[in-house]
């Protein structure tokens, strides 16, 4: 059977002693130091989701900013469009006045010539009625009546204009 003697109880308290010593320097500190690292993991586990968060929101934000920009750019791509399709039309109205100018002028050129071509052919016309009422007249009237024949002519024919 088992005997009770000093030397169980002996073994007894150096296990209770051996067992609170261990417990203060070795069980206490090694739990404080697991509880420092809990937290330590907790806190990096907040700030990664906190930076989580922050990259989600930037990107937000750089999704909006990117949509934003297309859509000034589409703006800036409208109002180029329209720019040009104004500015082409004007130099196409510019074209046209421009025709129409030179039209004009050419009109006027035309219209002046043919009054010179008629007053050169009026010229001629009573050049060659002097000479035939001067064949007529066989000299016989002189300067003057040429000069009335003549007068007749013009304002004759100047009329008939």
């Amino acid at each position: 059977m088992l005997k009770l003697g000093w030397d169980l109880v002996f073994t007894i308290i150096n296990l209770i002693v051996l067992y609170l010593l261990l417990k203060k320097f070795l069980i206490g500190p090694v739990t404080g130091i697991m509880e420092k690292r809990k937290a330590l993991i907790a806190s990096s586990l907040e700030d990664a989701a906190a930076q989580k968060n922050q990259a989600q929101e930037m990107k937000q934000q750089y999704e909006q900013s990117l949509a934003a920009s297309r859509l000034e750019s589409d703006e800036i791509v409208a109002r180029a469009r329209i720019d040009a399709r104004a500015e082409y039309e004007q130099i196409l109205k510019d074209a046209g006045v421009q025709a129409g100018q030179i039209i004009e002028n050419a009109r006027k050129s035309v219209e002046a010539e043919r009054e010179q071509a008629l007053r050169e052919m009026k010229a001629q016309i009573a050049s060659l009625a002097m000479d035939a009422a001067e064949k007529v007249t066989a000299g016989k009237a002189g300067a003057e009546l040429d000069q009335a024949l003549f007068d007749q002519f013009i304002t004759e024919t100047g009329d008939g204009k």
